[in-house]
């Protein structure tokens, strides 16, 4: 059935689309209205990126003639914080309007789309970071290793007193705790310590020079796999490739989030099933009979999600999805299991028990935006044990309410729909979140069919991104009506909409109301013998 002309009820079974009166005028407005706002988005992300001080980028010395590149000048603080929440609303925006164009037949050049892509990328790859500082906690743990020190033992309080100048800048509240990032991180942290040298500019750069890489090798690994259909290839751009809020995250920003969502997404595409018997065609109305993947596709697929768990042991949640997927394969599922273990329990085994020390410190810390402080202020602070395993019941709930009720529109990715189902129950249940922890999903979202649930997941998105903005320096606005606007941001108005997301899910679990769009096609399946 022709992916242009079909469409999917709730239950995922299609039916066709009739195209809607003055459709076509409406497609190019939205068309129109992505392409302005996920380039205004960009440049104004770019331009609070250049500028030596910028309330979003952390103050440190750079090195001349060395990237990363700046203008010397100071921008605005007010206009700083104006501009970026606009470029949160606009990128956002832009790349719903751009999901609903493309819903309504539009289609833009791919080439277009990859070559954007790859000169946004690299623009942001060559500036300071901007929009967190975790950057320089990357670049002090990294000092830590490269000095003979264990990263995972010392803090960067510890290095800040022997007058390392690197140490100098661990932001203060992170000074007093080792790093909670994955053994892999930590080796990635040294090896950009070992070229940065006592320059955190340096260090930073390599940083930020490897996470760009990865970025655009998913973009190109995403456009391979999407490439049978123009609109699946246009909506995954919209979504990871020229997405401004990604952007901003993974690669404006320099987090490490980046390796493990490539990481991830690739070995979860691995995982195919096969139609068993010579016939490619099964009878009217079913389905053919599937095999499960091969146990070496396995095994290198289990390898990949633990290289995901070794930079951040939360994707984890992958590989609990994997498993659930491979559980009609045992040989496969054992297979899987051996390539997680052969790559995660070695390193977590040297990372030893001080990282688990370091990951019970954070234990209860909740991120400003969380919608439960609507409900208890008690949700702004350090949260007990009891509350916390309130909250691990509502993302169990969750998780096993998308099991249920997402519709599997892809068996020839037989992982995916479990993904989805865990990590959005993660992302939207989770007292803990940040915007760039999305990226966990979104490209995966990429490889599922088109449905209700993008728009969903763009706003939550949006929504967290705003509350993050500038992030440069990690300090409250100055006191007056910046102040006041960023603390209704922070704790009124992006948790009321955190929790209106949330409810969005709930309620297309119950109502089945998804609107998926033509079912995915990534390849072919291969055919083996009866």
């Amino acid at each position: 059935m022709s992916s242009a002309t079909t469409a999917a009820t709730g239950t995922g079974s299609p039916r066709p689309q009739r195209p809607a009166a003055g459709a076509s005028g409406l497609t190019r407005a939205l068309a129109w209205a992505a392409a302005i706002g996920i380039g205004s988005s960009t440049l104004i992300m770019l331009g609070a990126s250049v500028v030596r001080h910028s309330a979003a980028v952390p103050l440190m010395r750079w090195p001349p003639g060395w990237p990363p590149l700046e203008l010397a000048g100071r921008l605005p603080v007010a206009a700083t914080y104006a501009a970026l929440w606009a470029a949160v609303i606009l990128g956002g925006g832009g790349v719903i309007a751009g999901l609903a164009a493309v819903a309504r037949g539009a289609r833009f050049p791919a080439r277009l789309l990859i070559a954007a892509a790859f000169v946004a990328v690299a623009a942001f790859a060559m500036l300071p970071p901007a929009g967190s500082t975790d950057t320089l906690n990357y670049a002090v743990f990294g000092r830590i290793a490269v000095l003979g020190h264990n990263p995972y033992v010392m803090t960067p309080a510890q290095l800040y007193r022997t007058g390392d100048p690197i140490g100098r800048l661990a932001p203060l509240i992170w000074h007093k705790h080792g790093t909670l990032y994955g053994p892999l991180a930590t080796a990635e942290q040294w090896a950009a310590a070992e070229l940065g040298g006592t320059s955190p500019a340096r260090i930073i750069f390599w940083l930020k020079l490897w996470n760009a890489i990865v970025f655009l090798g998913v973009v190109i690994g995403l456009d391979r796999m999407l490439r049978s259909d123009p609109a699946r290839r246009a909506r995954g751009h919209l979504l990871w490739s020229l997405n401004p809020l990604v952007l901003w995250g993974l690669v404006a920003s320099g987090h490490l989030d980046a390796f493990a969502a490539a990481a991830g997404v690739f070995g979860l595409a691995l995982i195919r099933t096969r139609r068993a018997g010579p016939d490619p065609e099964p009878p009217p109305g079913a389905e053919p009979r599937r095999l499960g993947p091969e146990p070496l596709v396995a095994l290198a697929a289990g390898v990949l999600l633990g290289v995901a768990a070794d930079f951040m042991l939360t994707y984890l949640l992958l590989a609990v999805a994997l498993a659930w997927a491979l559980r009609r394969w045992p040989a496969a599922l054992l297979a899987a299991g051996a390539g997680l273990a052969v790559t995660v329990v070695p390193a977590y085994l040297w990372a030893g028990r001080p990282l688990v020390h370091s990951l019970l410190l954070r234990r209860g810390k909740v991120s400003a935006d969380n919608f439960y402080q609507l409900f208890s202020a008690a949700y702004r602070h350090p949260l007990p044990p009891s509350v916390d395993l309130a909250v691990v019941l509502a993302f169990v709930a969750l998780a096993l309410l998308l099991l249920w009720r997402l519709s599997d529109v892809a068996p020839d990715l037989p992982v995916l729909q479990p993904a989805l189902a865990i990590g959005i129950a993660w992302l939207f249940v989770w007292y803990y979140q940040l915007p760039w922890y999305d990226v966990m999903i979104i490209a995966l979202l990429a490889l599922y069919s088109a449905s209700r649930l993008d728009y969903v997941v763009m706003v939550q998105l949006t929504a967290g991104s705003l509350v993050m903005m500038p992030g440069g320096s990690g300090d409250e606005p100055p006191l007056g009506w910046l102040r006041t606007i960023s603390h209704g941001i922070w704790f009124a108005w992006a948790p009321l909409v955190l929790l209106l997301c949330a409810v969005a899910v709930v309620a297309l679990c119950l109502t089945g109301a998804w609107n998926f769009g033509p079912r995915p096609e990534i390849g072919q399946p291969v055919r083996t013998g009866a």
